[in-house]
């Protein structure tokens, strides 16, 4: 087989092309990530940072071609200091496209038992678009965090354990107006409701709607980072919303929540 290949005078190998591909694949995939986030910005100011070395050391300024290059040497670590929750996620994403992902081919070829019966996940998505359902007629705010692969991490001093089975009534009375769980969020872990009124983070993306609550700003915040769905219910306009990988959506029919729970809880295994 062929090793060197000629295109208008330029030498290469289908390494090389290879070589490019991954790159491209990586670029694009950092680029989604840290777009509308404040690591964008931070990551253009590390790029300017570079590109001001190259320039002082072409001509030839000492004293500050010195100064860069040792920000430089500790470049890296300042950058997985940095970047640590975006190269969490990038690495998360990554993950989820190999063969040996959750949702590939080959596992659901190779390990069939672990997808034979949903019901568990029928039922827990059931319960939930009921209880979501009748929030949403009494304006009855709440959030509630759905964890797909892992224990989502929070504070647990400040939250009450439930670990109860997930039921359209006591979902909703945790939630109920004068209840003292009211505030904070549900986490959902497997079929049971972990807890309640836990204080999640809150995004900074300023991208988002200047007029979204604390809700919604949490929601977006505990997926920015880990693989959940968080569901909100907006107490003053009595409509739902979800945020799924740091992305909002807001202003769903119980119908279009109800097809998102099953591609992230059902279709996603």
């Amino acid at each position: 087989m062929k090793d060197v290949y000629q295109f208008y005078g330029f030498e290469f190998r289908w390494l090389n092309v290879v070589d490019l591909l991954v790159v491209i694949f990586l670029v694009i995939q950092l680029y989604r990530l840290l777009k509308g986030s404040l690591a964008f910005n931070i990551f253009i100011g590390l790029l300017m940072v570079y590109a001001a070395y190259f320039l002082v050391r072409s001509l030839q300024m000492p004293i500050l071609t010195n100064i860069l290059q040792n920000f430089i040497n500790v470049g890296l670590i300042a950058i997985i200091i940095i970047f640590q929750p975006e190269i969490r996620k990038f690495l998360l994403v990554l993950g989820k496209k190999t063969p040996l992902s959750k949702d590939s081919f080959f596992t659901k070829l190779f390990l069939p038992d672990r997808f034979k019966s949903y019901k568990e996940e029928e039922l827990m998505i059931n319960e939930i678009i009921t209880a979501v359902g009748h929030m949403m007629a009494t304006q009855t705010g709440a959030l509630i965090v759905i964890a797909t692969t892992y224990r989502v991490k929070f504070d647990t001093a400040s939250s009450i354990a439930i670990d109860g089975n997930i039921s359209a009534k006591l979902i909703e009375s945790i939630f109920e107006k004068n209840s003292p769980l009211h505030d904070g969020a549900l986490i959902i872990v497997g079929n049971k409701i972990l807890a309640a009124k836990v204080i999640l983070p809150v995004s900074e993306n300023p991208n988002l709607p200047t007029r979204i609550g604390m809700r919604h700003r949490s929601a977006v915040g505990i997926t920015e980072h880990s693989d959940n769905l968080a569901l909100i219910v907006s107490e003053e306009r009595g409509t739902v919303s979800y945020a799924k990988d740091g992305q909002l959506v807001q202003n769903v029919s119980l119908e279009e929540l109800k097809v998102k729970m099953y591609e992230v809880l059902v279709d996603g295994y």
